[in-house]
This record gives C-alpha cells, sequence and structure tokens, in this order.
C-alpha cells in the first residue's frame, strides 16, 4: 500500500468513527467519554517522555514538572478516595490488579474471587478452567495463582456471604479480590473482610467500574468497609483517561505496591495519562458528586423503562440496579444477535455471559445477555426522560423486529440535542479530535 494513501487512509477512518458516535448511543458500561481539557493533556508533550521510578527517585532526567503533575494526580486522588498513599502508575486496571498480586501473593499461592461467569473480570481469572480449558486470566497466566471461586446469589446477583466464608475457610487463600465486570449492587465486602482477618488473608477491591461513583460518595466505600487495597481503571465510571491506579490506608502494603510496580512492571507509565489523570481529578472533585448521583439516577430510570417496554431486566425486586448498569436477559434472541441489532441501530453495547448460562450450554461467544452502561449518555447531559427514549429504542429493535437501520435515524434525532460533554470544567464537544 503507497504510505501516503495509508496515511490518509487512517484519518479517514477515525473522521468515520466520530462521525458515527456523534449519532449513536454509546452504552458498553466499561467506556466514557473525555472532556476537551483531559484530552488536551493527553496530546502533551509528557507523552514523549520516560520518568522510571518514583517521584523524586527518577532513573531519568528531565521530570521536574513531571514529578509535580504526578505529585498532583496523587495527591488529588487521596483527597478523592480519602486514603494516605495513592499509586497513579499502573497504565491500566489489569496492570493494577497485577501490582496487588505481585504484592501480596506468590506463585501457587490460592486467590479467591468471583468467576468471569458470575461476574468476576479475566485478570482475575485462571490459567485453565475445571475440565483443562484454557481461559488464559491474568492471575493464573502471569503470576500463576491457583484461583478457587467465592459463591454467587443468582438471584440477587451478588456474593453469597455464607457460602462464600465456608468456601474461604476451606481454601485459606492469601488474596480475596472483591469487585467485579458485572457489578449491580454494593457487595458485601464487610462481612468478607472479617472473615479474612481471621484466616490471614487480605483483601482487594477492584473499583475498575465503580471508581467514579466510589469518589462521587455515592456507592460504597471499600476502604471504610476494610479493604486491604483498592485497585481501579480510570475510564469508566471515573471519567479520565484510560490508566490505572491502586490506593491504600496501610503503609506497609503501599510500599510493597510500590516495588511491585517499579522496577518490576512498569518502566515508562505513560506520563501524558498521568497529566489527563490529575485533570480528571479535578473535575471529578468538583462534578464528581452529581455525576454519580445523575449516573446511577439514570441506570435505575432505563432500567424501569425497558423493564416497562416489555424486556427482561434481572433483580426487579432489588430495583435492578444501584450503579451505572443495566443487565437485559435476552437469551430467545441470543447476546450476540442482539449485539449485532442494537449496532445496527447505532445503540452500542456488549454481549455478556449472564449467571445462569452455563447451565443453559450458552457461552461468551453467544450468551444470554447483553450489559448496559448509562456513564457515557450521563457524561453527554441526558437524563431519566431520555432514558425512556432509549429503552423504546431497544423495544422496537429486540422485542418489535423493527428494522434497526429505521430506528438508528431516531437514534439520530435524539443525539441532536446532546452533543458537548457536561461535568467538565471546560465543556466541548463529545466526539472529534
Amino acid at each position: 500500500m503507497d504510505p501516503k494513501e495509508a496515511h490518509d487512509r487512517v484519518f479517514s477512518l477515525m473522521e468515520k468513527h466520530h462521525s458515527w458516535f456523534d449519532s449513536s448511543l454509546p452504552m458498553i458500561a466499561s467506556e466514557n467519554v473525555t472532556s476537551p481539557a483531559v484530552r488536551r493533556a493527553l496530546m502533551s508533550d509528557f507523552g514523549h517522555r520516560y520518568a522510571e521510578g518514583w517521584v523524586g527517585e527518577r532513573v531519568y532526567a528531565g521530570t521536574k514538572y513531571i514529578d509535580e503533575v504526578e505529585s498532583l494526580a496523587m495527591n488529588l486522588m487521596k483527597e478523592l478516595f480519602r486514603v494516605k498513599y495513592v499509586d497513579v502508575r499502573p497504565i491500566s486496571g489489569v496492570v493494577a490488579n497485577l501490582s496487588v498480586y505481585t504484592a501480596f501473593t506468590q506463585p501457587g499461592d490460592v486467590m479467591m474471587a468471583l468467576p468471569i461467569t458470575k461476574g468476576g473480570h479475566i485478570s482475575m481469572g485462571p490459567l485453565t478452567g475445571s475440565k483443562g480449558q484454557f481461559i488464559g486470566g491474568t492471575a493464573g497466566a502471569v503470576r500463576g495463582l491457583k484461583v478457587k471461586y467465592l459463591a454467587f446469589d443468582d438471584e440477587n446477583m451478588n456474593i453469597d456471604v455464607d457460602k462464600s466464608i465456608r468456601r474461604m475457610e476451606k481454601e485459606k487463600p492469601k488474596l480475596v479480590m472483591l469487585g467485579g465486570s458485572v457489578i449491580l449492587f454494593p457487595q458485601p465486602v464487610r462481612e468478607i473482610v472479617e472473615a479474612a482477618r481471621s484466616l490471614g488473608t487480605l483483601v482487594n477491591y477492584d473499583a475498575a467500574h465503580v471508581a467514579g461513583l466510589i469518589a462521587g460518595g455515592k456507592f460504597q466505600d471499600p476502604i471504610r468497609e476494610g479493604v486491604d487495597s483498592m485497585t481501579m481503571s480510570t475510564h469508566k465510571t471515573f471519567f479520565g483517561p484510560q490508566h490505572g491506579a491502586v490506593v491504600t490506608d496501610n503503609e506497609e502494603h503501599f510500599e510493597k505496591i510500590k516495588r511491585a510496580n517499579f522496577p518490576g512492571l512498569l518502566s515508562n507509565h505513560h506520563l501524558n495519562a498521568v497529566a489527563a489523570l490529575a485533570v480528571a481529578s479535578t473535575e471529578m472533585l468538583a462534578f464528581g458528586r452529581k455525576y454519580a448521583e445523575d449516573v446511577i439516577r439514570n441506570a435505575k430510570a432505563l432500567a424501569q423503562a425497558l423493564h416497562d417496554q416489555g424486556l427482561n431486566v434481572p433483580c426487579e425486586h432489588l430495583g435492578f440496579t444501584e450503579s451505572h448498569q443495566v443487565l437485559l436477559d435476552v437469551h430467545e434472541i441470543g447476546g450476540y444477535k442482539a449485539e449485532k441489532l442494537l449496532e445496527r441501530a447505532n445503540i452500542v453495547v456488549n454481549r455478556n455471559l449472564l449467571p445462569w448460562d452455563i447451565k443453559r450450554g450458552r457461552s461468551f461467544k453467544d450468551p444470554g445477555g447483553i450489559r448496559v452502561g448509562v456513564s457515557e449518555l450521563t457524561r453527554l447531559g441526558m437524563g431519566p426522560d431520555e432514558m425512556e427514549e432509549v429503552a423504546k429504542f431497544y423495544r422496537r429493535v429486540l422485542l418489535d423486529g423493527e428494522e434497526p437501520e429505521k430506528v438508528a435515524k431516531d437514534v439520530a434525532k435524539l443525539r441532536e440535542r446532546f452533543k458537548v460533554v457536561k461535568y467538565a470544567f471546560e465543556e466541548g464537544p463529545a466526539y472529534g479530535h
């Protein structure tokens, strides 16, 4: 291919992507959109530089301003999460989790977490499954941990405390991982921590999905509930760049986490993303409480509206959700087909395993559910009234069998009123470069 032609093609495809998302409903629960200010930080010269090591102890020169920005990022996140210690160097939530595995465990140790089919993340997974099938989860494949599973209550979409504690007493894990990638409700953190203490087990809470809700004071508060550390990615409900962080109140734990991150896991830690995280943290301090409140309100409104439109939304008896996520059981259509139909209607979601899918003979390729998130729509300024409109789009596509491309035109009309990123010092267009 001609180099110039390829060069131009890249920008042409990006323009098409931005145009598409500017007229779509981005509803993948693990995604969000950043403010223009955060994007400016990502474009800075920081992205060309190295700053190996800790602030004030760098292996490289030329970092005096970088050090100040990284210190600001840590101090802002200390305030947001009300903790003594923060490491903003992990380049993703997976690397943040790996830093905790490295700090607190040795290969061959037992770790307990939720299985992927029950909301656990692939970073918590084993190398192989019970039947020897390859899974390749970070905990097993990279750290060599023996992963055992906490018990899950399918009806209430949460950890089964009593069964999990009995399993912990049997397995005597070195580490328990809470949190997850499907998390509708606060988890029973205090009860798990109390049981872990009696066993000499450490507990980490993976806040990748709910960090912004925790920072906004509208979900649970795992540090106050006793966990030893909390890991996160910073681009979901925490509306920053794609990056990661670890927080704790324990100095001894923190020193181990620092050593795990460097020299073990990181060299360059994407300094432009650290600067962008500092900017996003200022936005979260100023606007995060209202944002978190609005996200949860929208998720509950969408869940109720989807239910009212005739879709199968689990956990009606619990109000459907207390987070940014809503689950839909679409097993009669199939998760794969539902995802593709909605995408043709410019509604972007992801198919997702439901806790009971394995018993139904389904797999991740065509699960029985889809996972829906409202974080990005909320940041664009949508509220409960718009959630009712969105629910009708789902009904038209998934229940009425309407041509998706026809629905896409109405989706675009709705989006005409919501083009600007809110909850920021500098509001501006959501998509573009």
